[in-house]
C-alpha cells in the first residue's frame, strides 16, 4: 500500500559538486533523507515504469537509506530497481550498470573520500541516464523542490533482502539484487590487455593495492569466497589477485567496513601514508595504488616515485593507445581548471582537443557524450574515460598496469621520459580543511575585489599577468557556469588557483593550487615544495590566508 506522508522542508539540502553530503545525524533527522529522495523524483519526468539503479559504498547508514529509496521508488512509479548485493555498488560500477541496462537513472549513496561512521559523513547523489552525475539544471531543480516539499510517497512493504541475488516484488515494482562486480569486471577485460598484465605479474612484477577498507576492497563475495576463501570479495581483489594472478596479500585493507576501520578513505599521501612508505622502501614493490571510499579516485605510486594526479592524467593520455580499448587514439582530453596544464601539452602534441572545465565530474558528461573527449581527469585524484560517466579509480590502476606491461619500463622511467618530452609541471595542492565558513567566504570575496588591480603587480621575481574568476562556457549545451575558482596567472606560466570545495560536510575547505612549468630536464628532479616555495609564499600574501583563517599551515599537502 502506498502512503503519502506529510513533511516539512529543510533549508540546507543544496547539492554540491557530488550530491548532498552531511553528517549521518543530519540525515537521521525526521524525514531528512525521504525529503531529498522525493525532491529528486519530483524534479524528474517520464520515469513511469522505468528502471532505477541504487547502490552505495557500504558506509554507515547505507542499508537503511537503500530500503527507504526502494520503497519510495515503488510508490513513485518506477517499474524496476537494480540494487547491488549488500547494497554495494562502487560509483563507477553504478555508472556502468545504468548505461548497460539503459536505466532511467540511479541513486548513489556515498560521501566519497570522506570518513564514515555514526557521527561521520553520508551522501545521496542522483545520476542521470548517461550514467553521470546530474547536471546543474537538475540539481538546481532538486534544491528548489526541497525548499517547498510538503509530502513524500512510500510503499508499506517489508525490507528487501539485500544479501541474496534474485528478484523481489515491492508493490508493482520488481527489485533485482545483482552481483555488483560481474558487469564491471567484464567491461575492464574489454578495455585492457589482461593477458599482458598477467604475464607481467607472473614474471615477478610486484603489485600492492590499498583498498582503504572501502568499496574497492571486498566487492564480490561469491567470487572471493569461492576462489580465495576470504569473507566477501572485491572488484580489486577479484581482478588483481584472481584474474591477473597477483599473489594473495597484494590487496591491503580489503574488507569493507561501515566506518572504513576508523580511517579516512582518501587516497593521498597523508591518509595512505603506509602505502607511500612501503613504496619508498629499498625493497618496495614495483607498483602501488589505492582507491577511496566509493572507488572513483586513485593514488598512483611507482617504486620510489609518487605520480601526481595531474601528471598521471597526462601520462595515461600519452600512452593510452597501448591498451586495446584506446588503440585507435583519443578524440580529446578534458581536465578541471585547477588541474595542471601537463595534459594540455600532450593534447597539443597529439593534435587533439583540450577542454578546461569547472571542478565536478558532471561537467565532463557533455564532452564525453558528444565524442569531444575520451579521457578526463581532475587534480583531486579522479581519472576516467568514456567507458562510464564517472571517474574510476580501478580503471586508472589497470590502465597504468597495461602501460607498464606494454612498455616494459618502471613508473619512474616512464615519468622521466615523459618530462623530458613535454617538460615538467611542478604542482601541489594545499588544503585548509574545516575552516570557519564565514572566514573562508570572506577570504574569497576579498580576493575577488582585488582581481582588477592585480595584473602588472610584482611579488619578488613574480609578476601577475592576468587574474580572473573562472567561468565555463559549455561547448555543447552553451550553458555558463560562473565563479568556478580564482586564477592568478604569472608571466612565465606559473599560476595560483583558489577555490572553496563543495565535497566536505562541515565548515569549508579552502583549496590552493600552485603550479610552475619547468622545461629544463636538468631541473626535473627538484623537491616539489622547494620548486614552488616562492609561489607558496606569494599565494599566502595575496589571499592573506594566515591572517584570515588563523591557520599557520595547510591540513593536507598533495
Amino acid at each position: 500500500m502506498t502512503r503519502t506522508v506529510s513533511t516539512n522542508p529543510y533549508s540546507d539540502q543544496k547539492p554540491g559538486t557530488s550530491g548532498l553530503r552531511k553528517k549521518v545525524p543530519v540525515f537521521q533527522q525526521k524525514n531528512y533523507a525521504e525529503n531529498f529522495i522525493q525532491s529528486i523524483f519530483d524534479s524528474l519526468d517520464g520515469f513511469e515504469g522505468q528502471t532505477l539503479v541504487i547502490g552505495g559504498d557500504g558506509r554507515y547508514y547505507n542499508r537503511e537509506v537503500i530500503q527507504k529509496a526502494i520503497k519510495m521508488a515503488a510508490a513513485n512509479g518506477f517499474g524496476r530497481v537494480l540494487v547491488g548485493r549488500g547494497g554495494i555498488l562502487s560509483t563507477p560500477a553504478a555508472s556502468h550498470v545504468i548505461r548497460k541496462y539503459k536505466a532511467f537513472g540511479g541513486i548513489v549513496l556515498s560521501a566519497s573520500h570522506n570518513p564514515g561512521g555514526p557521527t561521520e559523513d553520508f551522501g545521496i547523489k542522483y545520476n542521470v541516464g548517461n550514467g553521470g552525475p546530474a547536471p546543474e539544471k537538475v540539481t538546481d531543480a532538486i534544491f528548489a523542490r526541497s525548499k517547498t516539499i510538503d509530502s513524500y510517497r512510500i510503499v508499506d512493504a517489508p525490507d528487501v533482502n539485500l544479501d541474496a541475488e534474485g528478484s523481489h516484488q515491492v508493490d508493482d515494482m520488481t527489485v533485482t539484487v545483482i552481483d555488483p562486480v560481474a558487469d564491471y569486471a567484464e567491461l575492464m577485460e574489454s578495455l585492457f590487455d589482461f593477458d599482458a598484465i598477467r604475464k607481467l605479474i607472473a614474471g615477478g612484477f610486484r603489485v600492492v593495492f590499498d583498498a582503504m577498507s572501502a568499496v574497492t576492497g571486498p566487492y564480490a563475495k561469491e567470487i572471493i569466497e569461492k576462489r580465495l576463501g576470504a569473507p566477501k570479495g572485491s572488484v580489486m581483489m577479484e581482478i588483481i589477485e584472481q584474474r591477473l594472478g597477483a599473489p594473495k596479500g597484494s590487496v591491503m585493507n580489503f574488507i569493507p567496513l561501515p566506518d572504513f576501520g576508523g580511517h579516512h578513505p582518501d587516497p593521498n599521501l597523508v591518509h595512505a601514508r603506509a602505502l607511500y612508505e612501503t613504496m619508498m622502501a629499498p625493497d618496495a614493490p614495483d607498483f602501488g595504488a589505492a582507491s577511496d571510499g566509493d572507488g572513483d579516485r586513485n593514488l598512483i605510486i611507482g617504486k620510489s616515485i609518487f605520480v601526481t594526479p595531474s601528471d598521471s592524467l597526462a601520462m595515461l593520455a600519452a600512452n593510452a593507445h597501448l591498451a586495446p580499448g584506446y588503440a585507435k587514439g583519443l578524440a580529446g582530453i578534458a581536465r578541471s581548471m585547477p588541474t595542471s596544464g601537463a595534459a594540455d601539452r600532450v593534447a597539443e602534441k597529439l593534435g587533439i582537443g583540450i577542454y578546461e572545465t569547472p571542478t565536478g565530474w558532471k561537467f565532463f558528461g557533455n564532452l564525453l557524450d558528444e565524442g569531444l573527449a575520451t579521457i578526463c581527469g581532475e587534480e583531486s585524484a579522479g581519472t576516467g574515460s568514456n567507458h562510464v560517466r564517472e571517474k574510476d579509480g580501478l580503471w586508472a590502476v589497470l590502465l597504468w598496469l597495461n602501460i607498464l606491461a606494454a612498455r616494459k619500463e618502471s613508473a619512474l622511467e616512464i615519468a622521466r621520459k615523459h618530462w623530458a618530452t613535454y617538460g615538467r609541471n611542478y604542482y601541489s595542492r594545499h588544503d585548509y580543511e574545516e575552516v570557519d565558513s564565514d572566514a573562508a567566504n570572506s577570504l574569497i570575496t576579498a580576493l575577488r575585489d582585488k582581481l582588477a588591480a592585480l595584473p602588472g603587480t610584482s611579488f619578488g621575481a613574480l609578476t601577475v599577468d592576468t587574474a580572473d574568476d573562472f567561468s565555463y562556457h559549455d561547448p555543447v549545451d552553451k550553458s555558463v557556469s560562473k565563479n568556478q575558482g580564482i586564477r592568478i596567472l604569472f608571466k612565465g606560466g606559473s599560476r595560483v588557483v583558489y577555490r572553496l570545495s563543495g565535497t566536505g560536510t562541515s565548515g569549508a575547505t579552502l583549496r590552493v593550487y600552485i603550479e610552475r612549468y619547468e622545461p629544463d630536464p636538468a631541473r626535473h628532479d627538484l623537491d616539489t615544495q622547494e620548486a614552488l616555495a616562492d609561489l607558496i609564499a606569494v599565494a599566502d600574501e595575496i589571499a592573506e590566508i594566515k591572517a584570515r583563517t588563523g591557520r599557520d599551515q595547510p591540513s593536507v599537502i598533495t
